[in-house]
């Protein structure tokens, strides 16, 4: 997909390499790069999706990285419907009030 200057997008970049790690860090932690995704106004004339890009984010900082998407959209919930969750606001209602005629 062909991203044009002044379009909203996605990047991706490698922010520290595994073995630019803080050696303090735990062991797991220091088998995976630091990576930074973000999203801004792409800079450039225009790129194709893999490209390097420079971007500014919404509230101005310049950054750089590989492009990902155009028009990137929010893609995480809230997980599956929870019947039990659906009476917990009635219930605590009606132990809140209970609790009225038992004040001293």
């Amino acid at each position: 997909m062909l991203a044009k200057k002044g379009d909203w997008v996605r990047i991706h970049n490698i922010v520290l390499t595994p073995d630019q790690r803080a050696p303090q860090v735990p062991e797991d932690t220091k088998e995976v790069p630091l990576e930074l995704w973000d999203k801004g106004f792409l800079v450039d004339e225009e790129a194709q999706i893999g490209d390097i890009v420079e971007v500014e984010t919404y509230i101005g900082r310049k950054m750089k990285g590989k492009l990902l998407e155009v028009n990137p959209v929010y893609k995480h919930n809230y997980g599956n419907f929870v019947p039990e969750l659906m009476y917990i606001g009635r219930q605590l209602r009606e132990i809140l009030k209970a609790g009225e005629n038992n004040e001293r």
